[in-house]
């Protein structure tokens, strides 16, 4: 029973449609979740936590917290225009269009590597949107810079995006320790980004300079100042070993506090679906992991993992990047995040685990949430159809999964 459950849940997952009962993907999460107890697959008691054995918990709240408070954060620095402002600050030293798209992928890069990619994406698509139109140029590479840059930033730190977050959770690692390893693969994962689009977008991007009129920006500098003031705080209680967590709720708390406005409106600006999308996620795939087929699941990928050390991380590495794309990247860590401390070399697993699940995300149109916000946000501007997105993110997503691979066994083998 939980076994189907499981299966039937991720038909939503994988964005499938039923003629019978029509739902998305939090909403058959959801149902999943819900079947799963109504089965007796999990208990109240573990949905709850009231269970006094922690293995036996089913929704890892550390990880919802920390969600809950890096997604305030960025919430209040967008109410003082942080967004709009970096991405203002990009133009003015972008006067090219080539030297624009490299800049709104690092922009796009490195606010993902503090703050939630999805988040990132959310707001600067707009300004982007804005930007390429009054400067009369093609808005598909810059929506392409803006998602890609996006996932491949996230890579750097355990913020950067949700599946490296429950990461985080699992795996008792280092905030520190974790940006070591990963900032180099996630810089040179961001420059290849730039580099494929340019390349293959190189007929559509004239070399003549231009200038562009973004509209008025009124920036809310006490705001900016408290919750930029209040990252950097967070940042280095990530830095200091203190719970990620409740540092990142405390901060993002204290701008609510000290922010001067009703927290109303902020609070409902925070993507709560996605809090309950991952709920209800962490409720199935406990329920398969209790009923056993999680070790099932493993046994049968086994073979692609046998063998001496290099061969088993060669195999999950490959794994992870299909599965990322096949069953979506979050599911499949969360899943997945049981046998990494089995493994040989359990920390260059996490690592690998990390970096193969986001940069899976540039692969396909619907391998990552971050790229269907910014297409979203650009539905009846922009049209990108599935082997349109493939056509790039094939050459992207391999030579920058080969490359930050090859960093990381790098600094594993001198480290």
């Amino acid at each position: 029973m939980a076994l189907a459950i499981f299966l039937f849940t991720y038909i939503f997952i994988a964005g499938a449609r039923l003629p019978f009962i029509k739902l998305d993907r939090p909403g058959g999460a959801l149902l999943g979740a819900t079947l799963m107890v109504v089965a007796g697959a999990v208990t109240p008691a573990e949905v709850f936590g009231h269970s006094t054995d922690r293995g036996q918990q089913a929704i890892d709240m550390d990880t919802i917290v920390l969600l809950l408070g890096m997604m305030l954060l960025a919430v209040y620095l967008a109410q003082a225009n942080f967004f709009r402002a970096a991405g203002a600050r990009a133009l003015k030293v972008a006067h090219t269009p080539r030297l624009l798209l490299v800049a709104v992928t690092f922009v796009s890069a490195f606010l993902s590597a503090f703050l939630v990619n999805d988040t990132v994406c959310l707001f600067l698509t707009p300004l982007v949107l804005v930007v390429v139109e009054d400067a009369r140029l093609p808005p598909v590479p810059y929506l392409l810079a803006v998602c890609m840059g996006s996932n491949s930033g996230s890579v750097a730190t355990f913020t950067g995006n949700p599946q490296n977050m429950l990461i985080q959770g699992a795996s008792g690692l280092g905030y520190a320790r974790f940006a070591a390893y990963m900032a180099l693969p996630a810089v040179l994962s961001t420059a290849i980004v730039a580099v494929a689009l340019l390349y293959l977008f190189r007929k559509e991007l004239p070399s003549a300079r231009f200038d562009t009129h973004p509209p008025p920006l009124e920036v809310d500098r006490r705001l900016l100042a408290l919750g930029l003031g209040s990252l950097l705080g967070v940042v280095v209680a990530f830095f200091a070993g203190l719970p990620m967590s409740w540092s990142a709720l405390a901060g993002g708390v204290l701008v609510m506090s000290l922010s001067g406005h009703e927290p109303r409106e902020a609070l409902e600006r925070v993507d709560w679906v996605l809090l309950l999308f991952f709920a209800s996620l962490f409720i199935v795939v406990h329920g398969v992991h209790k009923a056993g087929w999680a070790e099932e699941i493993r046994h049968l990928f086994s073979p692609l993992m046998a063998g001496p050390p290099w061969r088993e991380t060669l195999g999950f590495a490959g794994l992870t990047l299909v599965a990322s794309n096949l069953f979506s990247n979050v599911p499949f860590v969360m899943l997945a995040r049981a046998w990494v401390p089995s493994m040989q070399e359990p920390e260059l697993a996490w690592h690998v685990l990390a970096l193969g699940s986001t940069l899976a995300g540039n692969l396909t149109l619907v391998g990552s949430v971050a790229n269907l916000i910014v297409f979203e946000a650009a539905r009846g501007k922009v049209r990108m159809g599935f082997m349109d997105y493939l056509r790039v993110g094939v050459p992207v997503t391999l030579i920058s999964f080969a490359v930050g691979l090859g960093v990381l066994l790098a600094e594993h083998a001198i480290f």
